[in-house]
């Protein structure tokens, strides 16, 4: 059994198309998958998906750094209303910091980062004060991101950079700190041999695999559209990385994920 421990399911719903995209994941043995909010335009979305696919699907709500403008604070007014819902989040995510398409002109961009540092520090409180986990966007963004959580309150053991991209340096500073990392397709590119052995340097216990979807497919899907179909590609070059028999790597994966997300897989097995 496989955990997509993050996917962006809305491209699918728009469509009329999710039916057929849980089916193809279960056929694929991925039995649990967490669709990720990114802003308001998702979370309701979202909510409403787990009453009707709850037995696969759960969910999380966050203001993604990529949406985080001037009305940040207007639009986080509501996010902790999703916690007294039947169905809570899972998470509190994506957050974080994304320096990587910011404006040219310097005090634009200065502008920008300022309110994706407000946005970030808010949500940090209130995933503390929930008790939540959290999940981690960073792009170009690694040290101000570290430096942010850990002036937070944050339990590390609740944090977790997802789609991973950096170097075995930064996972040694992440397994100092007891936080967790999750790998997606661009593990399985040929180029990058770094992130596999940052991978090997990850705490097995703090490991996840997400697909992203519909981003970032891994080989030998590169270049088709993702789904959480998909993950076992990624599952079984991640397992021969390591060393590791692929379906005892499933159920490690699996146990990690359901523990992080404390959500768990209703089954009569």
């Amino acid at each position: 059994m496989w955990f997509d421990s993050h996917c962006h399911l809305k491209i699918f719903s728009d469509r009329e198309d999710l039916e057929n995209v849980i089916l193809r994941a279960t056929d694929s043995q991925v039995l649990k998958m967490i669709t990720v909010g990114t802003s308001p335009k998702d979370w309701k979305l979202y909510a409403n998906l787990v009453e009707k696919y709850g037995d696969q699907i759960e969910y999380t709500v966050g203001l993604h750094p990529s949406y985080v403008g001037s009305t940040w604070e207007n639009e986080l007014r509501t996010l902790s209303d999703y916690w007294g819902l039947n169905r809570a989040p899972v998470a509190l995510g994506e957050i974080g910091l994304d320096y990587f398409r910011l404006p040219k002109d310097k005090r634009l961009a200065s502008e920008v980062v300022d309110f994706q540092k407000g946005a970030f520090r808010k949500q940090l409180e209130i995933a503390s004060v929930l008790q939540m986990p959290v999940i981690i966007h960073s792009r170009n963004a690694f040290r101000d991101c570290v430096n942010i959580i850990d002036e937070s309150d944050m339990d590390w053991n609740k944090v977790v950079f997802h789609c991973f991209s950096e170097s075995t340096k930064e996972i040694m500073e992440i397994n100092h700190r007891s936080g967790w990392v999750s790998f997606t397709g661009i593990l399985t590119y040929k180029a990058n041999e770094h992130l596999r052995e940052a991978l090997r340097a990850t705490n097995l216990d703090r490991l996840m695999l997400e697909t992203d979807s519909p981003y970032l497919s891994p080989i030998p899907k590169r270049g088709k559209e993702n789904e959480p179909s998909y993950l076992p590609y990624l599952g079984s070059v991640a397992a021969k990385t390591l060393g590791l028999n692929e379906q005892e790597f499933a159920k490690q994966i699996f146990g990690n994920s359901t523990d992080f997300y404390d959500c768990h897989l209703n089954t009569k097995d």
